[in-house]
């Protein structure tokens, strides 16, 4: 469940510090309010390059959040550390998203539109998405599919995660059946035998050599790295995912 400040008025000073959350503010054109983003916001690439950063995501720098007197932030609770959301709450109103599926992340973009004043956006936006997830018709039994987001120690997304249900959505079973992110040692990514493999692009840069590695550990699976950021960010970007993952679908039944 979403944490949403109680706000005199709508806010004129944000701080995003969740990448996906900024790209979605400035989907909504609030390129006059949001003042402070994290290094990780790379959309827009406008804002990157101009606005103020204050940190990473999990090691932001409060005294930079201070300098710009916010009137809201925007935090996660997966992205961003309790300790440092925690200490922000006793200085400001803090917008505290909990995405673990696709209807979190449609709520979250519904609520944010409402406290930002942005409510007919958020509803627009809500709708293309859904209108993505309904265009996406498939006739195949769903793939076997493994995602990994990290190397050394390989980690994957769990079952219960927002990944596994976009996983899912675009029409990949995750055979992964743990909870959140586990550390998988290669005996046991062999034991699990997935048909498919993703290498997410982030947040660890998976590369060619990597697929070659794989491949010594699941020799018959088909091994792709995929762009991450149409698994794992929720937001105005899944807009996209669908129309991907119908491709990634197509590519792999042609195998």
């Amino acid at each position: 469940m979403n944490v949403i400040p109680k706000l005199p008025d709508f806010p004129t000073r944000i701080v995003s510090l969740v990448p996906s959350q900024t790209e979605l503010l400035w989907y909504f054109g609030l390129e006059q309010e949001v003042v402070g983003i994290t290094k990780f916001c790379i959309h827009p690439d406008e804002w990157f390059r101009t606005k103020t950063r204050v940190g990473g995501t999990k090691n932001f720098h409060i005294d930079r959040i201070d300098e710009l007197q916010p009137d809201l932030i925007i935090a996660n609770k997966e992205e961003n550390t309790k300790e440092q959301i925690e200490a922000l709450q006793v200085r400001y109103p803090v917008f505290v998203s909990d995405i673990k599926n696709i209807s979190d992340a449609l709520q979250m973009i519904n609520d944010l539109g409402d406290l930002l004043n942005k409510t007919e956006r958020a509803n627009e936006l809500v709708q293309k998405i859904n209108r993505g997830r309904e265009q996406l018709q498939l006739s195949s039994k769903p793939l076997r599919a493994m995602y990994f987001i990290w190397q050394q120690p390989y980690m994957v997304a769990g079952s219960d995660t927002f990944i596994s249900d976009m996983m899912r959505a675009g029409g990949f079973e995750n055979c992964v059946h743990a909870t959140r992110y586990p550390v998988l040692s290669s005996e046991e990514i062999t034991a699990i035998h997935p048909d498919i493999i993703f290498l997410s692009s982030e947040p660890f840069p998976f590369k060619t050599k990597h697929i070659e590695e794989l491949k010594l550990i699941c020799p018959y699976a088909n091994i792709k790295i995929v762009d991450g950021e149409l698994f794992s960010w929720y937001g105005s970007r899944m807009c996209r995912s669908f129309e991907y993952f119908r491709a990634l679908n197509e590519e792999f039944l042609s195998i």
